[in-house]
């Protein structure tokens, strides 16, 4: 159970990593990351079906991901040889460019579907809960004794204080 979580935690965080949705995005807005839910399961009363039926979310999500990853691994592959040409043909570029880009949408589009089937296997009121839980993660911290943060809070770690973007928390 526990590398299963690990592994959609890490499936979300790639899929996510690549280019999830900006900030304001209403489906960003309106999804919540697995490990919030799993964190979260006892107060969020979980009932043992809910239990079960995100987990085989998670498992069936796994498997598909893990077949789109080694797709992408070998398509990029192919095009950083084209690339590395001297004069790379254009057009064989642009079809392997191409088929990556449709494999990374896959990788979304299965990412998105999760979202969805997880968020409806979930009651009205733990949706308000967890809508309070993502209120609550975004309000600005201190720091801890003396607040010594580095400016923009934790993790703020990229140029011009811009928080890297979060992976699975739909963009937040």
């Amino acid at each position: 159970m526990k590398l299963i979580c690990a592994a959609l935690i890490a499936v979300s965080s790639l899929a996510w990593a690549q280019q999830g949705p900006p900030q304001g995005d209403p489906m960003g807005d309106h999804f919540f990351p697995p490990e919030l839910i799993m964190q979260n399961q006892k107060s969020l009363g979980l009932t043992a079906d809910q239990q079960s039926a995100i987990r085989a979310e998670m498992q069936k999500t796994m498997g598909k991901f893990t077949d789109l990853q080694w797709q992408q691994s070998a398509e990029a592959e192919a095009l950083g040889e084209l690339m590395k040409q001297d004069k790379p043909d254009e057009k064989a570029v642009l079809a392997q460019f191409d088929k990556l880009l449709s494999i990374e949408s896959e990788v979304k589009r299965l990412h998105v579907g999760t979202m969805v089937r997880m968020k409806n296997i979930l009651t009205a009121e733990q949706l308000t809960k967890l809508r309070d839980l993502k209120r609550q993660m975004r309000r600005p911290s201190m720091g801890g004794p003396g607040g010594n943060m580095p400016p923009g809070g934790p993790g703020m770690s990229q140029p011009g204080g811009q928080r890297p973007p979060h992976p699975d928390n739909g963009g937040e």
